[in-house]
């Protein structure tokens, strides 16, 4: 049996320490924005699932989530509780909570921090996390981030996911390589030319070949770094060919440092998304939307 009280008013601590632990998908994250100690703020949240009757969080090797109850509660507590907060004039409480981001590490170096810049200037708390599409993916289900950008959409419908970018892919090389640039170049022109891979299976190689060329890429890399930055410098020093998002390497392309070997009217695309942590839309979250959304306007 649960130890209810009449109107719970009695427990508004233990409501702001759910709160806290909510936002930041981590007992310890919530510890430190209380200024609390894990324990106790661990042993607030296991009394107030006793005073509810059932469980608020499942706890998982990277934090915490929430229920779909809890889901609910925080958002009918949230505005009321940071009122509360701001008329007690309690900085700490009201101060806002951490907006954890998770993408690729180029394209959140490239777009995505320097879009959501002036909005930290202006007091948003932000944490960058780059990784591969699936760990980060876990990583939200885990609750210690809060929005991914994704190259893969999560299955099924527990993670919100919405399109954010179609990345358009060129084949490039420097004009040292020596490969004079064609529509209908085919890929026996580049048969002698060394191939520069972001992983020693050649995704992104073996999508544009399948695409442009229809036909399988059976050749290894000369080349082989885990970082499209690299590639890029890499392309522009004349190592040899790779194939490399537009918007990465819109400036080489234009002072001729990189040549399109294939301008195409159908490049290979491939679709970025923005995936939200399950549970209510919070007010950083929807800003840090925003300006993602508004930075690939036109990328």
């Amino acid at each position: 049996m649960s130890d209810r009280n009449s109107d719970g008013l009695q427990d508004v601590g233990l409501w702001r320490t759910f709160l806290a632990a909510h936002r930041s998908g981590s007992v310890s994250a919530a510890a430190r924005t209380l200024g609390l100690a894990q324990s106790s703020v661990t042993a607030q949240l296991q009394a107030l699932e006793r005073r509810v009757g059932e469980p608020l969080f499942e706890r998982h090797a990277r934090g915490i989530r929430p229920t779909a109850h809890a889901d609910e509660l925080a958002s009918r507590l949230a505005a009321p509780l940071d009122a509360l907060a701001e008329a007690m004039g309690s900085p700490r409480a009201a101060e806002h909570p951490v907006i954890r981001l998770g993408g690729a590490a180029e394209f959140l170096a490239h777009v995505a921090v320097p879009a959501l810049a002036p909005a930290v200037a202006e007091g948003l708390r932000l944490t960058v996390t780059p990784g591969l599409a699936d760990d980060l993916l876990d990583r939200l289900r885990a609750g210690s981030l809060d929005l991914v950008i994704s190259a893969v959409r999560p299955r099924g419908r527990t993670l919100p996911a919405q399109g954010l970018v179609d990345e358009e892919f060129a084949l490039v090389a420097a004009p040292s390589v020596g490969i004079a640039p064609s529509p209908h170049l085919r890929p026996d022109a580049l048969a002698s030319a060394p191939l520069l891979a972001y992983a020693r299976d050649v995704p992104i190689l073996r999508r544009y070949w399948r695409h442009a060329f229809g036909i399988r890429l059976e050749r290894d890399p000369s080349l082989t770094v885990p970082d499209l930055r690299a590639l890029a410098a890499a392309a522009v020093a004349g190592a040899g060919v790779t194939v490399l998002p537009t918007y990465l390497i819109a400036e080489e392309l234009d002072d001729g440092r990189l040549v399109d070997l294939r301008p195409s009217d159908d490049p290979p695309i491939n679709t970025l998304y923005l995936v939200r942590r399950p549970g209510p839309l919070t007010d950083g979250v929807a800003a840090v939307e925003a300006a993602l959304r508004e930075a690939v306007v036109g990328l």
